[in-house]
């Protein structure tokens, strides 16, 4: 019975208006609060999406590289046959300045 007189007195019990406006200001605040932390979850959520795609796309790059090192005994053939090529170049090219060294050069002629 204690209950039921509780409720009809605060049920018509008058409160005054700073009393009202300071619980509209704090719900108002708790709502805005709720808002606030919802959003900021979120957004740690979709950064942490993110960051995890980054890495396994980070780890998917160096497993390839691993995969591409393995062929490194292959880079001192071809420096070998790049350097015959480059000096196969340059007999021609002295051979080509020797032999038309009179001849004018198109690009430097001026």
């Amino acid at each position: 019975m204690m209950y039921t007189e509780t409720v009809e007195i605060l049920a018509t019990k008058q409160f005054p208006h700073k009393e009202l406006n300071w619980w509209l200001a704090i719900n108002i605040t708790g709502v805005v609060v709720i808002v606030a932390v919802v959003a900021l979850l979120s957004l740690l959520v979709a950064l942490v999406a993110t960051i995890d795609r980054n890495v396994t796309a980070i780890g998917q790059t160096l497993t390839a590289i691993t995969e591409n090192t393995q062929h490194t005994p292959l880079i001192v053939e071809t420096a070998a046959a790049v350097d015959s090529v480059l000096a196969e170049g340059l007999n021609h090219h002295l051979f080509l300045t020797r032999v038309t060294g009179s001849v004018e050069h198109p690009v430097t002629a001026g």
